[in-house]
């Protein structure tokens, strides 16, 4: 007892300022115990962790934000369940389950990746093996002498693309028609397609031209059937897809024009084809068109000047609108190609510009060229549309690739003389748009194995 009254004599002896603060670290301990327990029996759980990155979707629909099937929103990583819990539950963790092939690929942008070296993959074609490349896109044959550009692969950042695999291709395309209009770029992409289907069969005799002859840049329309498949891979030249008119005014001079509100008139050999790949832009930088100088014209009016970029997006509506009113999307699938990159140096294609001696691709994005104007042009048209159109968003991919030009090996090297013009437009083939075709052949795929699910559920 006496102790005790020591102790309480000891306390309360102390001053008022030493008991405030004894107090004051009583109560924090108690505090700190009770917020303690709380968290660990299950408190609030954390948020679910979402992923930064914004994935275009490839199938455009006026719905849809601008951007190339829309993605729908998904979560990452490991999710915390959100209820609230007493003080004797455990902890609940929710895991999402993997993402199979599929589902990764419809919430990708495959058009946002690199390229990789691959040495382990061979060319979906042998270079010089194809005899449908157009002279000026076989490097290989003209003497082109590294083959590094060769070993590239475009790999997408969030997911996996399938390899192309050209008689799954034509099975895909059994008893139909697929067409690609636009300009030589165009042309580009389908030469290396149909090269890429011809080298699955082993009988390649079951391939041929319709028309028999190989003038692929004077002719206005060309085909190849193959013939097990029912199957024929159209080009139908249309490099401005709207209507360029060749007259002769009062003084009897010959003079050309660009009629923005008409559709160029091959329309009808490709209107109900089951696949169609469009493209424009690269006469949209030819001298002529980029001055916009008595050039276009609308109705019976012909501007004395039209900035280039208004007449651009003129003709996309004229060509979007006659898409709307013309196309049964229930039967065709329609592909927008993107603008693919030019690397001159030092002039444009008639002025000295130059590529050659480029061996290797750029790796420092900081390098690339801003994104261009006409795609811009393009995707704000492609939002009012109607009908859905798979846009292809090759630019940035094409971007990098300084070293896939044909150059001074667009005619061969035998022939090539010093002041000739060089071609960093086109593509070498095999090369580049052999990357284009095995996206376009993924969207195929991907859409065929969505139909069968939905068919199944």
């Amino acid at each position: 007892m006496d102790s005790f009254k020591n102790i309480c004599n000891y306390f309360f002896s102390k001053s008022r300022t030493h008991y405030f603060f004894t107090t004051i670290f009583t109560l924090t301990l108690i505090v700190f115990f009770f917020l303690f327990s709380a968290f660990s029996d299950g408190g609030p759980a954390s948020p679910p962790a979402i992923s930064s990155t914004s994935l275009p979707s490839r199938r455009h629909s006026p719905s849809d934000e601008l951007t190339p099937l829309p993605p729908p929103a998904f979560l990452s990583g490991a999710r915390l369940a959100s209820q609230s819990y007493t003080a004797c539950s455990s902890t609940t963790v929710t895991i999402p389950a993997e993402k199979t092939a599929e589902e990764k690929f419809d919430s990708c942008d495959i058009f946002d990746g690199s390229w990789v070296i691959d040495e382990g993959s061979k060319p979906v074609y042998e270079p010089g093996s194809c005899p449908f490349v157009d002279d000026s896109f076989d490097c290989f044959k003209n003497g082109r002498p590294d083959s590094d550009y060769l070993k590239l692969k475009w790999k997408p950042h969030a997911c996996k693309i399938p390899r192309f695999d050209g008689v799954k291709m034509l099975k895909l395309l059994k008893g139909k028609r697929m067409v690609f209009v636009g300009d030589s770029l165009n042309r580009n992409m389908w030469e290396s397609l149909v090269c890429a289907m011809r080298e699955s069969l082993s009988d390649k005799t079951k391939v041929f031209e319709v028309s028999g002859l190989r003038q692929f840049r004077s002719q206005g329309f060309y085909s190849f059937i193959f013939k097990d498949f029912n199957c024929s891979i159209d080009f139908v030249k249309s490099p401005f897809l709207v209507q360029e008119s060749k007259f002769l005014d009062k003084a009897g001079t010959r003079r050309e024009t660009l009629r923005l509100d008409m559709m160029e008139g091959s329309y009808n050999k490709y209107y109900d084809a089951d696949v169609i790949v469009f493209n424009t832009g690269h006469w949209w930088t030819h001298q002529k068109t980029f001055q916009g100088k008595y050039y276009f014209q609308e109705g019976d009016h012909v501007y004395n000047k039209l900035a280039v970029a208004d007449a651009y997006k003129k003709a996309l509506k004229t060509w979007a609108q006659w898409v709307d009113e013309n196309i049964d999307s229930s039967k065709t699938s329609v592909f927008f190609r993107g603008y693919s990159a030019s690397h001159f140096k030092g002039g444009q294609w008639n002025s000295g510009g130059s590529c050659d001696g480029e061996t290797k691709p750029i790796t420092n994005e900081t390098q690339l060229s801003p994104y261009p104007w006409m795609m811009r042009a393009l995707e704000s048209v492609l939002m009012k549309m109607k009908t859905p159109v798979f846009y292809l968003n090759i630019t940035k991919m094409t971007d990098y690739r300084k070293d896939g030009h044909p150059s001074i090996f667009r005619r061969s090297s035998s022939n090539i003389k010093n002041g000739v013009f060089q071609d960093c437009s086109h593509w070498c083939l095999p090369g580049v748009p052999d990357s284009w075709n095995e996206l376009l052949y993924a969207i195929l795929v991907q859409s065929q194995n969505q139909k069968l699910s939905s068919h199944v559920h």
